[in-house]
């Protein structure tokens, strides 16, 4: 009898271990299953552009969103704000340091007033070409350059990250008399973005360099209070500058791309497999927003020589050499650093 009692307890203290354990599992197992469904559930990302839906960069964000969702399942979904519905770039990168926006577009000019080590874009002459340009940005220095960006000069926290770049272009000078060499700019005044490297730049150049909204461009050819300015073929195209400036001058005097930047506030909240789908997303977007750009530059060319355009195409060499020292204020630091390593690849 005594024995019988003693089975009988194995065998209910089996039973009871055993259900135990299968409570636990089950718990632990759909705990596990929720945790997995809460990290990519409902997730919905906010993404601002200053450019019109017809820009490159808004179909290739748009792309970003597209292989995002895709590649979590549905689980990701990004809500894109274009044509500056957010504010201005500046606005942005301010809005991502708080976390009130997920992920913006902005030049990387910009960016250089919130971390100084991206200045290096602004540098006239530092890439030898277009394929130059997309070796550096897609290889060790560039991925190096946009893990940077979650720093400042400091080591302290920028409060965003660069997830990729995104074409956009050369800035290139456009002028109402031709300008095939260096000396053709020497008196004209040159309308230039508010940045001290494009100022000196154009001063070096012995031209009259004249800070003013991209708005007021048009009118004031038109008046003769400028002779000139300076971007790339598809904003020349669409602002119509080609009515007044029927000279364009391929010197790619600066490349300064464009960057898809991410708020460290998210950043820090996403699973390792959501930073991967990010990372992949960006990439592919990157790649396929270069192609339509070279697309839609290769088209406002033929616009530009349809129009009455003439276009030159000097030795870029040739302006850089011109330069002389006057970028020696600029190269000091990681900018100094930077532009070494890049006109070294």
């Amino acid at each position: 009898m005594q024995r019988s009692n003693i089975i009988l307890g194995i065998l209910l203290g089996t039973l009871a271990s055993t259900i135990c354990f299968s409570f636990i599992s089950r718990n632990q197992h759909a705990d596990a299953h929720s945790g997995a469904a809460n990290a990519t559930l409902n997730r919905k990302i906010k993404v601002a552009h200053a450019l019109p839906l017809t820009h490159p960069v808004h179909l290739g964000i748009e792309h970003f969103a597209e292989r995002l969702e895709a590649l979590s399942g549905g689980a990701i979904v990004c809500q894109i704000y274009p044509s500056g519905q957010l504010g201005s770039e500046t606005e942005y990168i301010e809005k991502l340091q708080s976390g009130t926006l997920d992920i913006a577009k902005t030049s990387a000019a910009p960016l250089a007033n919130f971390v100084p080590r991206m200045k290096v874009f602004s540098l006239p002459y530092l890439f030898r070409d277009r394929s130059h340009y997309w070796d550096v940005l897609d290889g060790e220095i560039g991925n190096e350059l946009l893990a940077a960006l979650a720093t400042r000069q400091n080591n302290q926290a920028s409060g965003f990250r660069g997830i990729c770049y995104y074409d956009a272009g050369s800035r290139n000078f456009y002028t109402t008399t031709p300008v095939t060499k260096p000396s053709d700019l020497s008196g004209l005044n040159i309308r230039v973005m508010k940045d001290s490297v494009a100022i000196a730049m154009t001063e070096a150049l012995s031209a009259s360099p004249v800070p003013m909204p991209g708005g007021e461009i048009y009118s004031a050819l038109q008046k003769g209070d400028i002779n000139g300015a300076e971007n790339n073929p598809p904003t020349f195209v669409a602002q119509r500058h080609f009515e007044v400036c029927k000279h364009f001058t391929f010197d790619h005097h600066s490349r300064i791309p464009d960057v898809l930047n991410i708020s460290s506030s998210l950043w820090t909240k996403l699973s390792d497999q959501e930073k991967e789908w990010v990372r992949t997303a960006a990439r592919e977007s990157s790649r396929f927003q270069r192609t339509l750009w070279k697309k839609r530059s290769d088209a406002a060319v033929a616009e530009m020589q349809a129009a009455g355009v003439t276009i030159h195409r000097p030795d870029p060499i040739t302006f850089q050499q011109a330069l002389g020292n006057a970028m020696s204020p600029f190269l000091v630091g990681e900018v100094k650093s930077y532009a070494k390593k890049i006109q070294a690849q």
